[in-house]
């Protein structure tokens, strides 16, 4: 049987990785070392060239079915893991056959959930993160996804303007229907809850959870965030005729959720005196796409909404309001974002994304000028952030040090 790649590989060096020897005997020299999440297959990260891709041993009707599903998520724009193709048809030189792989892109700046839970973090980030899942849980079933197995290491997380945004990892037990029912709904959270407490449990087991946390109470949270967020954006609200400042109220709650309203459904009873309305179909990435549009970068939504903040103040303070909104934006952008990123020297650009660096620049500027009683300016707050904040910080870029041979060898 031929070896056979199925997709759109972005790289042509993908073909040349070691295909014939078994992912856990893979030479460590075409290995990266970084932080891995709990797996059931043997997996390992690789670079070719400037990126770095995630391979899984995987049995070929699964990696088929994950592979779909995670080009629909893309498609539906749902935060995934970009998924490259599968290789199958792998013989080992003695011809022995060998499982089928997924090779997925790995996500620049994500963190597993076992390199964010030790005693270094405070008890309010645990609920960040899970505030992260219950959103991505939320974005899944709006679309008509049934996760099937919701858990901490099924999810990478990335940092968002001091929270968290969550992708899905592993989608071998995700299903796409047209409209999910409230059993497989409710099924889904039941699962995230069981393993959320189980993960907590095991870290807590090997000391590496702050004492101040009690897995069962956050693993509950997960509950009541998952059941605020989908009232928010489902549950149908009664006004009477002519408020329609109360349905552009109800607009703007759900784009400070995150979501942008797509489309409403406004139904009126019959003496045309009271309105219903309910968001039909709704999307999360308000701000992202804002920003997008208005100056090109693509950044996480809490990011979005920080940096469209400053825009607007930048666009407020100057004077600038009649001028068109994308004149401002790229005035802006060159300069007061970009001085801000270029500031910060090379040796310390892996440490964090550009925008998350501009959303700590604007917080500590806020912190210095409380203490000076003045507006210190945004270029003085970047060079004393670089200083005494950013050169300290651990790096979270995608590649974090050299490979531990025995530990790539064992370790699933």
């Amino acid at each position: 049987m031929a070896l056979h790649m199925t997709g759109a590989p972005d790289e042509p060096g993908l073909v040349y990785l070691p295909w014939s020897v078994p992912l856990q005997d893979w030479p460590v020299d075409r290995l990266v070392g970084l932080p891995r999440g709990i797996s059931r297959h043997v997996v390992r990260f690789v670079r070719v060239r400037d990126a770095v891709y995630a391979v899984k041993e995987i049995g070929a009707y699964t990696a088929r079915q994950e592979y779909a599903v995670l080009r629909a998520l893309e498609r539906r724009g749902v935060p995934s893991v970009q998924v490259v193709g599968i290789v199958d048809g792998r013989l080992s030189v003695d011809g022995e056959a060998l499982e089928t792989a997924l090779v997925t892109r790995h996500l620049e700046f994500s963190l597993p959930y076992r390199a964010l839970y030790s005693r270094t973090l405070r008890p309010d980030t645990a609920v960040r993160l899970l505030d992260a899942l219950a959103v991505l849980l939320v974005r899944l079933h709006l679309a008509g996804f049934f996760w099937g197995d919701c858990s901490l290491s099924n999810t990478l997380f990335r940092r968002d303007a001091g929270s968290f945004a969550a992708y899905l990892v592993d989608a071998e037990t995700t299903e796409q229907h047209d409209v999910l029912s409230d059993g497989q709904r409710s099924y889904d959270l039941s699962t995230a809850r069981t393993n959320i407490i189980g993960e907590l449990m095991d870290l807590q087991a090997g000391e590496l959870l702050d004492a101040a946390l009690d897995p069962v109470s956050i693993g509950d949270t997960i509950a009541s965030r998952y059941a605020d967020l989908w009232q928010a954006l489902t549950e149908p609200e009664v006004f009477r005729a002519g408020e329609r400042q109360r349905v552009e109220a109800r607009v703007r709650r759900l784009n400070d959720l995150g979501f942008d309203v797509a489309e409403l459904e406004v139904k009126t009873d019959l003496p045309g005196n009271q309105v219903r309305i309910q968001p039909k179909v709704v999307d999360a990435g308000h701000h992202a796409r804002r920003l997008l549009r208005l100056t090109g970068l693509d950044v996480e939504e809490n990011q979005a909404r920080r940096l469209l903040n400053d825009l607007d103040t930048f666009r407020a303070g100057g004077g600038r309001g009649a001028e068109p909104e994308q004149i401002v934006a790229h005035r802006w952008l060159t300069t007061v974002f970009h001085p801000v990123v270029l500031a910060v020297p090379r040796e310390l650009i892996g440490k964090l994304e550009p925008a998350e660096i501009f959303h700590e620049v604007l917080e500590h500027r806020w912190f210095l000028s409380e203490q000076a009683g003045r507006d210190v300016g945004t270029d003085e707050a970047a060079r004393s952030y670089v200083q005494t904040v950013l050169r300290h910080k651990p790096d979270e870029k995608a590649v974090l040090g050299a490979v531990d041979p025995e530990a790539c060898r064992h370790s699933p």
